[in-house]
């Protein structure tokens, strides 16, 4: 009898919708900053919205992207539905989804003369982090400032060929106690984007792996000044 042959990974091409929600102010000219957010693991567009709306000026147009990756998480009260944008199965595909996501809202907004595109801001806490990371080195041109939270930065920064040099503001805060990454982890993720990127600043936190009032208000900050808002 033949041998039964076990052909794997095989794959067909599907179309899936992706969500996010959209704060654009009242009685505002057109062509607004954006500012763009993107949730950790297990948390979703709803929670990202109101943390961007409490550092975002009064005349940002906002953006709060869901991961496309949905799964139950444990609560203290049972299970909720959580988000979340990649594994390590296959990231690179996971990473295309978040770079197509974004550019395609960009461009969305874009065309009905919502957006300044001179003024496009990305935020991202913890899985976030390095996730926007990739998106600035490979799209250089497109941000006006990166602000990261509580998270990594990608891996192959000195491998990847996609990457180009970056010169926009960034900002990366941290905190001094988080349950997912150590000081030691946090220190050497500072210095390396202190390496690569000219216009770059950090701070640490006395914090968990969290959002605190004090990062908030300078993460505000920060915007205005860079926006000049």
């Amino acid at each position: 009898m033949p041998e039964n042959r076990v052909q794997t990974d095989l794959s067909l091409k599907a179309e899936i919708d992706l969500y996010y929600d959209l704060y654009i102010p009242e009685n505002e000219q057109k062509r607004l900053p954006l500012l763009i957010s993107i949730h950790g693991y297990g948390a979703h567009k709803t929670y990202m919205m109101k943390e961007t709306r409490r550092i975002a000026p009064e005349s940002f147009v906002i953006a709060s992207l869901q991961g496309p990756h949905q799964h139950f998480r444990k609560t203290d009260d049972g299970y909720r539905v959580g988000f979340g944008w990649l594994t390590d199965h296959r990231p690179e595909e996971s990473v295309a989804i978040h770079h197509k996501f974004v550019l395609d809202v960009i461009d969305r907004l874009d065309a009905d003369e919502t957006i300044d595109t001179s003024q496009i801001f990305l935020f991202g806490f913890s899985q976030a982090c390095a996730l926007n990371f990739r998106f600035a080195f490979t799209y250089p041109d497109t941000l006006r400032a990166v602000i990261g939270v509580c998270g990594g930065i990608p891996g192959d920064l000195d491998s990847n060929p996609s990457y180009k040099p970056f010169a926009a503001e960034t900002f990366y805060l941290y905190g001094d106690i988080d349950e997912f990454y150590t000081q030691e982890k946090f220190r050497e993720f500072d210095a390396r984007l202190g390496e690569l990127l000219p216009h770059y600043r950090s701070k640490q936190y006395v914090a968990k792996h969290e959002i605190t009032d004090e990062m908030r208000d300078d993460m505000k900050r920060f915007i205005a000044e860079v926006s000049g808002q």
